[in-house]
C-alpha cells in the first residue's frame, strides 16, 4: 500500500509538475525564435530557470555524466562540449548600450564575470582553439581562432632572454568507423614547455605529464596531486584538473585538463593553456600569445548591426591595420574547467590577420620542442 501511495504521489505530483515544466520550456523556446530584444532575453531567462529547476537538458543547458571507472564516482565529466552557436543563449553579465542610427544596441563590454576579477591580464588558448587576449587598459578583450589541421604544432610563447618556449600540437575529433572525418574542429592535444637555462622539457598530454631534465625522465599521472621542485621551477599537478608551472622569475603557466565522456562518438580529451604573470617575461617575447604580453593598443569605432542581431560588427584600428571585427564571446576555463566563465571580446577574423604579427602560418614549427 505504501508503494502504491508513492507511485500515486509521483504520478499526480512530481510527474505532472515536470510534464508541465517540460511543455512550458518547449513553448518558450518556440516563442523565443520570433522574439526580439528584451522580450527574447526574458523568454530565454524563463526557459533557463525552468530547465535548471527541473534538471532538463535543453539548448540552454549542458549535460554532465559521472564516471564509474574510478573511486571518484561523483566527479562529473563533460558529456558534450558547448558549441559557439549557444552564444546567443547566454545573458551577458555586464553590458553597455550604444546608439546606432537612432537605435540602442546592447553589447557585452566587461571582461569581469561571475565574481572573477583579473588583477593582471591573462592570455590563453582553449577549445577550438580560441585565443583570448585581455587588454586591461581598455577593460576589454580581443579574440581570434586558428584553423589548422590535426598534427600541426604552433608556437604560443617564446622568450629568448629567459629561454622559455611553449608549443602546442593540435588534435582533431574522432573519425567515423570508415575513417571519415566527422568534424573539422581541432584542439590542443599536447603542450611542450622548454626551459633552456635548466635543460628542462615538459610534455603535457591529457593522459600524462613527462618531465625531462637532461637525460633524466620522470613521468606523472593526472590521477594524483603532487608538487615537484627542480631548482627555481615548481610543478604542481592538481588531480584531474590542471597543472601549474612557475619559474624563479615569477612567470607562470596553467594547463587545464578537459576530459570528455570516454564513449563519446566524436570528442576526445584535450588541453587549455593559460599564462599568469606574463609581465615577468622580457620585451622580446613573441609567439601567438607572447607577442601580447606587454600590451597592445587598439581603437574600435563604427559599431553597427550585423546579420546576427546579437553580434554587432565594428571597425578596429590596430597595428596600423583597419579591420572589420565582430562582438562575440569566448570562455575562460582556468578556474572552472567544466563550465567556464564568459569573456566578451572583439573577434578578429581570418586567423587573427591584422592583429597578430605576420600570418598564422609563421607560427607553425616542426616539432613540440622546436626552438623558434
Amino acid at each position: 500500500r505504501e508503494e502504491a501511495q508513492k507511485q500515486q504521489d509521483y504520478i499526480f505530483g512530481n510527474y505532472i509538475e515536470r510534464l508541465w515544466a517540460y511543455l512550458t520550456i518547449q513553448q518558450l523556446l518556440e516563442k523565443k525564435v520570433q522574439a526580439k530584444g528584451d522580450e527574447r532575453e526574458n523568454i530565454t531567462e524563463q526557459a533557463l530557470q525552468l530547465s535548471l529547476k527541473y534538471h532538463f537538458v535543453t539548448p540552454l543547458t549542458s549535460m554532465v555524466v559521472t564516471k564509474p571507472e574510478d573511486d571518484e564516482k561523483d566527479e562529473p565529466l563533460i558529456a558534450d562540449k558547448p558549441e559557439e552557436k549557444d552564444a546567443d543563449e547566454v545573458a551577458p553579465a555586464y553590458s553597455a548600450s550604444i546608439p546606432i542610427s537612432g537605435q540602442s544596441f546592447v553589447y557585452q563590454s566587461s571582461p569581469v564575470h561571475s565574481g572573477l576579477l583579473y588583477h593582471r591580464p591573462v592570455y590563453s588558448v582553449d577549445y577550438d582553439p580560441h585565443f583570448i587576449i585581455h587588454v586591461p587598459e581598455k577593460n576589454d578583450s580581443l579574440c581570434f581562432n586558428i584553423d589548422e589541421e590535426p598534427g600541426v604544432v604552433l608556437n604560443l610563447v617564446k622568450d629568448p632572454l629567459s629561454g622559455i618556449a611553449v608549443n602546442g600540437q593540435l588534435i582533431g575529433d574522432k573519425k567515423g568507423s570508415n575513417g571519415a572525418k566527422l568534424s573539422n574542429s581541432t584542439y590542443f592535444g599536447k603542450i611542450g614547455i622548454s626551459y633552456k637555462m635548466m635543460d628542462l622539457k615538459i610534455e603535457v598530454t591529457p593522459q600524462k605529464i613527462i618531465l625531462r631534465n637532461g637525460k633524466k625522465m620522470t613521468m606523472f599521472s593526472w590521477l594524483e596531486t603532487i608538487s615537484v621542485t627542480r631548482g627555481s621551477l615548481t610543478l604542481q599537478i592538481n588531480k584531474k584538473k590542471n597543472m601549474m608551472l612557475s619559474t624563479g622569475d615569477g612567470a607562470a603557466f596553467v594547463i587545464v585538463l578537459h576530459q570528455v565522456w570516454k564513449k563519446h562518438p566524436l570528442h576526445q580529451d584535450f588541453l587549455g593553456f593559460y599564462t599568469v604573470d606574463s609581465h615577468k617575461f622580457s620585451e622580446k617575447s613573441h609567439g601567438l600569445l607572447g607577442q601580447f604580453f606587454h600590451g597592445i593598443d587598439f581603437e574600435v569605432s563604427d559599431i553597427h548591426p550585423s546579420s546576427n542581431p546579437q553580434k554587432p560588427d565594428a571597425t578596429m584600428f590596430v597595428k596600423n591595420h583597419k579591420l572589420t571585427v565582430t562582438r562575440g564571446w569566448q570562455k575562460d576555463y582556468q578556474n572552472d574547467p567544466k563550465i567556464g566563465v564568459i569573456v566578451p571580446c572583439w573577434f578578429v577574423h581570418f586567423n587573427g590577420t591584422g592583429l597578430i604579427d605576420g600570418v598564422h602560418t609563421d607560427y607553425i614549427v616542426p616539432s613540440l620542442f622546436s626552438s623558434v
